[in-house]
């Protein structure tokens, strides 16, 4: 599916340009928006290659990565950055990630992008389940997830190598038949 172009009153899922670089770049290489985050913060140049391999990946067949740019309608500012990818070892299965710009915190973006996630998985691609893992101590991740109908299904011990350091995770899913939309 391509492009993607899915929205609320308030936000836009769409597929990134090479000229959101910069916008990704003050998520993904500010230290306080990559706290919780499986990484620490990257460089510009990082950022660059990474939007340019979500371009390159959103045409792919089949296409297995939808790598988004969360735009806020009012003021058509690039906020943060959602994932979506399917899994090869599950049936119509895929994770979803996202992060947000620091100062688009609090406000429920996060469990909006959520919502425009899911809607992608579970309207647009017919997907079964959808599950994502978060930094155990991310509350605000939790109530997101939460709050769009996932289960708290457990925790991965030793998951994520951050900075020297092992780091569980905590699992969030969602079959189709939960998914209120």
């Amino acid at each position: 599916m391509y492009p993607v172009s899915r929205r609320t009153q308030r936000l836009e899922l769409r597929e990134l340009t090479i000229d959101d670089v910069d916008a990704v770049f003050a998520i993904y290489g500010s230290p306080e928006a990559t706290e919780h985050l499986s990484f620490t913060p990257r460089s510009r140049q990082d950022v660059g290659h990474i939007v340019a391999r979500s371009i390159a990946s959103a045409t792919a067949a089949p296409r297995a990565e939808y790598c988004l740019a969360v735009v806020e309608r009012d003021s058509n500012d690039l906020i943060g950055y959602g994932r979506l990818a399917t899994d090869p070892h599950q049936q119509q299965a895929a994770t979803i990630g996202f992060a947000l710009r620091p100062d688009a915190w609090g406000v429920g973006y996060g469990a909006e992008t959520i919502q425009l996630l899911l809607a992608l998985a579970f309207e647009g691609l017919d997907l079964h389940r959808v599950w994502g893992a978060r930094s155990p101590l991310n509350d605000a991740s939790a109530r997101a997830m939460l709050k769009t109908g996932m289960t708290e299904e457990g925790r991965i011990r030793g998951h994520v190598l951050k900075a020297g350091q092992w780091r569980d995770s905590v699992v969030h899913a969602i079959l189709a038949d939960e998914w209120a939309g």
